[in-house]
């Protein structure tokens, strides 16, 4: 190697190194601070597709646990009110129970008034909840609900669907068989105790249907809950920094760039050497 004022080639690589170095260091402190490995595409491009990916995947399971928290609730609210109409259901067998015998010494029209605005009660409460002759009022719930949680292969399996349709799910009084029903005579109470059997054996069809796609929201909300945690996991496994090892780096990196701070100094301080030669 040759000697010369011109071109301070130890100088030249020593401030090559301490680029490197505050380069790492610098790498290292932005790791530290933000707590992730992956800060920009040049860190690692291929993991940052990967973990934005797990990422949106999160993202639409999150709603998708929420959309279904919420269709628990709708179902609940309809559920409810098919319990508040199985009640009236038990109260109209009980006037029709009262009127069908013999031994009844009352006035069986007070029976009958009483009857008859009960039979309204249930198409009002019917109508409420959506599952009345007509669709109910003004669509407030979907007869037929279809929920998005997400996590499947295929849209199809991301959604749940609780189907309320059709004529089998009307529960006024109309579509239980008993909106023409009277308790003013015997004969009339008796049809109409058979006519309330029938339709309380029908309304627990639908109160199974209800109770069946809670548990499947359930069910897909613990899966979507688990799925969360996964791609959670793996997202963190590719992103995140540890924090440990970037300790280590950050020590190691304040030691290189002292050694090539100081090294600089003495490279550049190496050609005044030459000057000796010129004495």
């Amino acid at each position: 190697m040759s000697y010369s004022f011109q071109t301070n080639v130890t100088a030249l690589t020593a401030q090559q190194n301490l680029r490197v170095n505050s380069d790492f260091q610098a790498r290292t402190i932005t790791r530290l601070t933000s707590g992730f490995r992956i800060n920009s595409s040049g860190d690692d491009a291929a993991g940052l597709a990967v973990a934005n990916g797990f990422r949106s995947s999160i993202a639409e399971l999150t709603q998708g646990v929420q959309n279904g928290n919420n269709g628990i609730g709708i179902l609940q609210i309809v559920d409810g009110g098919l319990n508040n109409i199985s009640n009236i259901l038990d109260r109209l067998k009980t006037l029709a129970t009262e009127s069908a015998t013999d031994t009844f010494t009352g006035n069986r029209s007070t029976l009958n008034t009483e009857f008859t605005t009960l039979l309204g009660e249930v198409d009002r409460q019917a109508a409420n909840i959506g599952l009345a002759s007509g669709g109910g009022t003004g669509g407030r719930f979907n007869v037929s609900l279809s929920v998005y949680v997400g996590g499947g292969d295929t849209q199809a399996h991301a959604q749940v669907t609780v189907d309320l349709s059709g004529s089998a799910n009307v529960v006024d009084s109309g579509g239980l068989g008993i909106g023409t029903d009277a308790v003013d005579t015997k004969a009339h109470a008796l049809t109409a105790l058979t006519d309330i059997g029938n339709a309380l054996t029908s309304l627990g069809l639908v109160n199974g249907k209800v109770g069946t796609g809670q548990n499947d929201l359930q069910y897909a909300i613990q899966l979507a809950q688990s799925q969360i945690t996964s791609f959670s996991a793996a997202q963190s496994s590719i992103r995140d920094a540890d924090i440990a090892t970037e300790a280590a780096n950050l020590t190691k990196a304040q030691v290189l760039q002292q050694s090539s701070v100081a090294a600089l100094a003495q490279a550049n301080a190496a050609p005044q050497s030459l000057l000796k030669l010129l004495q």
